[in-house]
């Protein structure tokens, strides 16, 4: 049996903690009951997303030519044909938006970004010092509360458990994530599956808020400064737990059920059932309404990928691929191709998924926002000039852009925007006033051309 000086030196300095608060300072409200919440999942895949792929392919002569040379026009998507990788969201092509020329020059490119890409500044490779400030996602989440605040799901590295992950709930802090469907289910409906537990880590909690935890911990400095947060946050936690508790027999409704195969770790599944069984958790986590904010990161370069349709005997490595090498005979292109549509069958599970709960006058989807874009840029060692992203917004949308095609002005050009621009448009559009979230492109301030704000042409 673990001890109290174990529990702490594992979890309290460590992931467990981060497991024990998912969202620092986000106390649980209760959803508006005159309204519904809006809820947002941002799917970071890795190695790009190259501009050429994302275009329409039936550009008229003239759309060809500006979107070759990146100057600013749109489209509208019902006249076009998708890109093959994208045509399994044919169907809802009325709430796809196809975004480019927004820059991410201010976040971190090249093989990865880690959180610099959620949170616009260098990470400086992940060192926590260099974590600038709240990234997008849990600034979300805090205008949409929910029990769980915000919920990090991951496949990066083929790990599993509960692990650093890439977001990160105040500066100089690191969020923790689900890096396997199961650890993913286990922990978001553990007042269903295991309600002792729960109690348990109340029981916990309230130790670790004493002042014998504090002493036990032996930290000081910076980490006792982190601690301490940890500590302030403790109320609101159990908080959660509690109400976790009492509403367990209405989360337990929409409690996912995973195959077998995805038992401790899932090691022998492939990745699209990894992939599917994930899914299942977040639209579930939803839909019982534990979250309004989900982070996903699909893969990255270190993601094994195993059962690709057309790579069904191999083992795909992502870095390998980035550089052209085939696997089983397959061009890398073509293998890089499936890997996007096995994301994309994903997307389409989840707005279908959402589309068939009612929610208000309309369904669950209306008031959801998808958004689909690379973590490190615009090629596999991408340098930030381009970061395409592809959004699926409901009816409720509070912006003006579905079922376009829109390419905004180069970087350097006047009225060129950024990833900034772009998440200070979401912030604005949702009830935060910031007059720009994020670092300022060095380019742009170079140039002495305006780059604060939201993207008014996206303005509902």
């Amino acid at each position: 049996m673990i001890n109290r000086r174990d529990f702490l030196a594992a979890s309290t300095l460590g992931a467990g903690a981060m497991a024990l608060a998912p969202a620092f300072n986000q106390v649980f409200a209760a959803p508006n009951a005159s309204s519904s919440p809006k809820r947002f999942i941002f799917i970071r895949k890795s190695s790009g997303i190259r501009p050429a792929e994302i275009a329409l392919r039936d550009f008229s002569d003239s759309d060809k030519t500006l979107d070759k040379n990146k100057e600013p026009f749109e489209a509208d998507l019902d006249k076009h044909e998708l890109p093959k990788w994208l045509r399994g969201l044919d169907t809802h092509k009325e709430h796809m938006t196809i975004l480019q020329g927004l820059s991410a020059k201010m976040s971190e490119n090249i093989h990865w970004s880690f959180s610099s890409v959620m949170g616009c500044f260098k990470s400086n490779r992940n060192t926590l010092s260099a974590i600038k400030r709240t990234t997008i996602d849990f600034e979300l989440a805090r205008l949409f509360p929910s029990p769980f605040g915000h919920v990090e799901l991951s496949f990066a590295g083929g790990r599993t458990g509960i692990v650093d992950g890439y977001s990160a709930p105040a500066p100089q802090t690191r969020n923790y994530c689900y890096a396997d469907p199961d650890t993913a289910r286990k922990e978001l409906f553990k007042s269903v599956l295991n309600p002792d537990a729960v109690s348990s880590d109340n029981d916990m909690l309230a130790f670790l808020q004493s002042r014998e935890g504090l002493r036990l911990s032996g930290v000081a400095g910076h980490e006792k400064k982190r601690q301490e947060m940890h500590l302030q946050s403790i109320d609101s936690i159990r908080e959660r737990n509690q109400k976790l508790i009492e509403i367990s027999e209405t989360i337990a409704k929409h409690l996912p059920e995973i195959d077998a195969v995805h038992a401790n770790g899932g090691k022998n599944a492939s990745t699209p059932e990894k992939q599917a069984a994930m899914t299942d958790v977040l639209v579930s986590s939803l839909i019982a309404g534990l979250t309004n904010v989900v982070t996903y990161t699909i893969d990255d370069l270190g993601t094994p990928i195993t059962g690709l349709p057309g790579n069904e005997t191999d083992r795909v490595g992502i870095h390998p691929l980035g550089h052209d090498e085939a696997f089983g005979g397959v061009p890398a292109w073509m293998t890089r191709e499936q890997i996007r549509i096995s994301h994309v069958n994903q997307i389409r599970t989840i707005i279908e998924r959402l589309k068939q709960v009612p929610e208000g006058n309309g369904t669950m989807f209306d008031n959801t926002m998808i958004m689909y874009f690379p973590e490190n840029g615009e090629t596999h060692h991408g340098v930030g000039k381009e970061s395409p992203f592809v959004i699926m917004a409901g009816s409720n949308c509070s912006l003006d852009m579905a079922g376009r095609y829109i390419r905004l002005p180069y970087l350097g050009n006047a009225g060129h925007k950024t990833l900034g621009n772009w998440y200070t448009t979401l912030l604005n559009a949702h009830g935060n006033p910031i007059e720009h979230y994020g670092d300022l492109d060095p380019e742009m301030a170079r140039k002495k051309l305006p780059q604060t704000g939201a993207i008014q042409q996206l303005m509902g």
